[in-house]
Formats: structure tokens, sequence, C-alpha cells
């Protein structure tokens, strides 16, 4: 119990150390991590959403030397919402298939590291649904799993 309420501690002050901007604003999202997280892992994830599409979000964390900038990393792709959001969580998968329906969402990946060493990966999907699966936002949600050990 203790290693998760530390856990939990290190990766919110993790989150707040995600730069702050003027123009992105991001707003946790907890209740997400039960419906998109592996069972008994949602200690290692945080969850945040703004109502700043993709392309903006991308744009402001150009600056940030804390991100890792290997081949690939932060491109964006087009996948189905099934694979973005995988099978390991709790969500009604076809809640949220028939809420995509053949539209596919905009995500990109990356990670942030800290002294050299990744600590955090990152993925930002766009749109975003709600956490009933009934409607899409058009913004961003950021989700993050530490690697930390």
């Amino acid at each position: 119990m203790g290693s998760s309420i530390t856990r939990d501690i290190a990766l919110i002050t993790l989150l707040a150390a995600v730069p702050a901007s003027a123009s992105v604003s991001w707003q946790n999202a907890a209740e997400y991590v039960s419906l998109f997280t592996p069972v008994g892992h949602g200690h290692s994830y945080g969850i945040a959403v703004t109502p700043a599409g993709l392309d903006e979000v991308l744009e402001e964390l150009g600056a940030d030397q804390t991100l890792v900038r290997t081949p690939g990393a932060w491109t964006v792709r087009f996948e189905s919402a099934t694979d973005v959001f995988g099978t390991a969580g709790r969500y009604n998968r076809w809640l949220l298939a028939r809420l995509y329906g053949s539209r596919q969402t905009r995500v990109a990946r990356g990670a942030r590291a800290d002294r050299g060493r990744v600590v955090e990966a990152w993925t930002l999907i766009s749109p975003y649904p709600s956490a009933d699966l009934r409607t899409l936002h058009p913004g961003t949600m950021r989700l993050i799993l530490n690697v930390s050990p």
C-alpha cells in the first residue's frame, strides 16, 4: 500500500513538472485511468485532457527539451480507436467502436527523459471520448505511463 501511494505522489509530481503553457492548459482526467489502463496498474498512469487540438499541443511541445526526439517520435498517425486504446482496460469495446465508427483517431507517441533516462511514455489522442463513451471531444487526451522503477 505504501509503495502505491509513493508511486502516485511521484506520478503527480512528474505530471506537475510538465511545462505549463499559455495556450494549452491540461485538466487532470483521473476518471479515464480505470477505463483505459491495465487492471491493477492504474497507479503507473496519468491522464489529462485539453480542448486544444493535437497540432497545437505538438507545436507547443516542440520547445520542450525533456522530450526524446527519436525518428518517428511525435509523428501524427491515424489509427483505429481499438488500436489506440488497446485491450487491457475495462472500457466497453462495443461502445468505443460505435462511438468512433469508421473514424480514425489522430495519435502521436513519444517519451520524456530526465537526465538522459526515459521516465515517461506519452500517447496523445485526438479526438478523445467522453468518460461514458457516448460523445467525442475535439481536443486532445494525454496518456502518460510512468516508466520509472
